[in-house]
Formats: C-alpha cells, sequence, structure tokens
C-alpha cells in the first residue's frame, strides 16, 4: 500500500493540477452521501466522508480535536484512504489535511476559471490562517494574479504572509482597511470563521468575483445580503449550500435571495451546461461547501502521478 506524507502531497500537487483533477472530476458520476458526523468523546468529534465511482472509492476521515490547541498540535487531524474498486483493494493513505487544504483552494481556483475576469490581476484575501496561502496561490494558477491585499483579525499573521507571498513574486500588502482593498480588488476570497459580514455590497467594483470559502454553518456569514443580490450566484453542490451556506441561507430570510435563483453548480459549469461569466462588468460569486468529490478526484491523481 502507497503513503503519501503532507510533504509528498504537497510534491504531488501543483494547483493547477489539481484544478484539472476536479474539472474532471465533476464532469463523472461519483456519488457521495451525506457525511458522518459522530462525537466520540467530549473533545473529539469524528467526521466520515465517503465517496465512490465506478472504479474508485475513497474515505476521508475527520477528527476534530478541540482540545490539541492547548497541547500545541492541529485541532483537525484527517487521513485518506483509497480503494480501488476492482479488486476492492485499499492501494493509499493520504494525509487528509493537505489533500483538503490544496483541494479546497483548488475548488475556488476551478470556479474562477469560470466566473473571475480573465485579466484578473488583484486578488483581497479576508483570513490570514492555514487555508490563505494556498487561495493566493491556487488563484495564481489560473488567473494572471500581482497584486494580493491581505486582511486579518490578526494584523501580524496577515504581515508574515505577506511576507511569504512576496518571496515567491507577488506584490503583497497586509491591510488593515479593507473596504480599500475590496474596492481595488478583481477577486474577494474570504476564508474566515466569521458569524457576521466582513465584506460588504456597496464595496464591489463591477466585475469583481467574490470567493466564499470560509463560513461552514448556516449560523455563519462572511457578506453581508447586498454582496449575495449584487452577484450571479454559483456553488460547489446545490445540497451543500442549502444545508451549510449561510452568507446564501441569511439573505435569504432577509429577503435579499432566492435558491431558485443560483445560476449554476460545478457540475453544471464543469459540464458546459450552464455559462460562467456572461460580462467584464458582471459580479459573480461562488459559495463553496465542500465535497468529497474533491477529495476522491484529488486522491486518484496524487496516487497515479505516485505510483
Amino acid at each position: 500500500m502507497l503513503i503519501l506524507s503532507a510533504e509528498d502531497v504537497a510534491r504531488l500537487s501543483p494547483y493547477r493540477d489539481i484544478v484539472e483533477a476536479l474539472r474532471q472530476g465533476f464532469r463523472e458520476e461519483i456519488a457521495t452521501p451525506v457525511r458522518h458526523h459522530h462525537d466520540i468523546s467530549s473533545t473529539a468529534t469524528l467526521l466520515l466522508m465517503p465517496a465512490w465511482s465506478k472504479d474508485w472509492a475513497g474515505l476521508k476521515t475527520v477528527v476534530f480535536k478541540s482540545d490539541n490547541a492547548a497541547q500545541g498540535l492541529p485541532t483537525i487531524q484527517a487521513s485518506y484512504l483509497l480503494i480501488e474498486q476492482k479488486t476492492g483493494t485499499t492501494v493509499a493513505m493520504m494525509d487528509g489535511g493537505e489533500i483538503t487544504r490544496r483541494r479546497t483552494a483548488a475548488a475556488s481556483a476551478l470556479a474562477a476559471d469560470y466566473l473571475a475576469r480573465q485579466d484578473a490581476a488583484t486578488l483581497t484575501v479576508v483570513g490570514a490562517g492555514a487555508l490563505a496561502p494556498h487561495f493566493v496561490r491556487a488563484h495564481a494558477a489560473v488567473r494572471p494574479i500581482k497584486r494580493v491585499f491581505l486582511n486579518s483579525r490578526t494584523t501580524a499573521k496577515a504581515e508574515a504572509l505577506a511576507a511569504e507571498l512576496a518571496r515567491e513574486g507577488f506584490e503583497a500588502h497586509a491591510v488593515t482597511d479593507l473596504e480599500h482593498a475590496v474596492r481595488q480588488s478583481d477577486i474577494v476570497s474570504c476564508v474566515t470563521t466569521a458569524t457576521a459580514p466582513v465584506v460588504m455590497g456597496a464595496w464591489l467594483k463591477p466585475g469583481t468575483h467574490v470567493d466564499l470559502a470560509g463560513a461552514f454553518k448556516p449560523t455563519m456569514r462572511e457578506t453581508d445580503a447586498e454582496v449575495v443580490a449584487r452577484a450571479s450566484v454559483h456553488v460547489d453542490t446545490r445540497d451543500g449550500a442549502l444545508a451549510e451556506a449561510g452568507d446564501l441561507l441569511q439573505a435569504r430570510d432577509e429577503g435579499r435571495f432566492d435558491f431558485a435563483d443560483i445560476r449554476g453548480d460545478l457540475f453544471d459549469l464543469c459540464r458546459g451546461t450552464v455559462k460562467g461569466r456572461a460580462s467584464a462588468d458582471e459580479i459573480t460569486l461562488f459559495k463553496s461547501a465542500g465535497t468529497a468529490i474533491e477529495d476522491l478526484a484529488t486522491a486518484i491523481m496524487l496516487y497515479q502521478k505516485a505510483r
């Protein structure tokens, strides 16, 4: 059985390669049951995320351990098992955390490949946690991103990330005036755990693409209802959006959005059944809730490259 560490996963998965693996994954028939949630102790929650196609099956296990931070350990631990359907053999075990970070960013980049302007060069990322650098690099894999604004509640984290990205050739700046940054940006990407709006619709210039990947519960949101109301809305999956997309659910409850108005999901975009960006001035929005399709497609790509 092949074993891939986090370092192996990173080495084998340039962001453009993951984008293309996801594009193919959303074109195929992959079954993804609702993920299982199990509280296995007072400090631990186990998540099970299976997916399968004709040739492959996979299972991501995620343990959220609330007391790990006090021990200097990541609160989320994850693994991925890849199974070959022909024989039922488990052919690989992979670091699930690195897969999750990279495929989450690549899914947003995949959507941006259909929805962001071709000349998008300025990106604002709200949040400077573990996902933030992946989102910058993934978006830069599909659009000519040169200038990056980074905003975080912890300024020191944004400054550290700006320095890291500057060494990679980006014109990166840590900013405290988020409105000023958003008004200059072609893509606005949010990767936060906010429960109140941090990006306002009044700030968006014509042609902006808004990428929402942080808030993952109905009670969470990263934008006000005006952002949603002004945008052509796309999602990764409709079921996931209806269950978890707080930005959309709360905009609906405020009378500014109807789920029937979703223009398309990643299945539609990747299969060409709906058009992406319609005009240079259109404001587009992509809300990601995450799906096991992305894990399986990434794991298959990694296994095929590594063996």
